[in-house]
């Protein structure tokens, strides 16, 4: 249960179904509902698809680096807590969404499924460093990396949800619905990150730990 509960949440911070469907709405605010529907269908696959492979292979890339999971863990714990002051914060850096050059680049193109929308909105840099610090912290234990594994899966389905919805969530949730969902999100998603810093120095041998 703990570590369903720390995959939804980080997952969920880091992907931000809110505010991807945020992004959507305004990137296809004057297209069809049959457009809308193929770039959220294709986007959610494709971002899927990234995310999965990063998921499968990428312990094997960091072995292969030379990078230990000390290192990761406080990398990755870094990278999230940044995402999680920028959430609390309702700031945009690139890092979880797209920056101002690559939304007008996005505006000009007729297909956004796999620019802006799959990468980076969905399967952003915090999604991928998150799939791979977590499924790293659940080496060894096949139960629980496939709990992490359906826990991306759910959060990507939700996303999808709410790109089909996207619409309707502005108007229901509005600016500041959803700045107070980012913010609430954002402060759980540092704890979790601090919490990975800890773990990442604890392990890595640098502080001798007293019994």
């Amino acid at each position: 249960m703990e570590t369903a509960t720390v995959a939804l949440a980080t997952f969920f911070a880091t992907i931000g179904p809110l505010d991807v469907a945020a992004m959507f709405a305004v990137l296809t605010a004057r297209e069809t509902g049959a457009y809308r529907r193929t770039m959220a269908i294709r986007g959610t696959l494709i971002a899927g698809a990234i995310l999965i492979t990063f998921a499968l292979v990428g312990e094997f890339l960091l072995s292969s680096l030379g990078i230990s999971l000390a290192a990761l863990r406080a990398a990755g714990g870094i990278l999230l807590l940044l995402i999680g002051i920028e959430l609390v914060f309702a700031r945009t850096s690139g890092v979880t969404t797209t920056t101002d050059e690559e939304a007008k680049e996005a505006v000009a193109k007729d297909d956004i499924s796999v620019f802006p929308l799959a990468t980076p909105l969905i399967a952003g840099p915090g999604a991928m460093g998150a799939v791979i610090l977590l499924m790293a912290n659940q080496e060894g234990h096949l139960l629980g990396q496939l709990i992490v594994m359906a826990a991306l899966l759910i959060t990507l389905l939700l996303t999808f949800i709410a790109l089909l919805l996207s619409g309707r969530l502005n108007q229901i949730l509005g600016v500041t619905g959803m700045h107070v969902v980012s913010r609430i999100m954002g402060v759980l998603l540092s704890a979790l990150a601090v919490q990975f810093i800890f773990d990442g120095i604890s392990q890595s041998g640098l502080v001798p730990i007293q019994a």
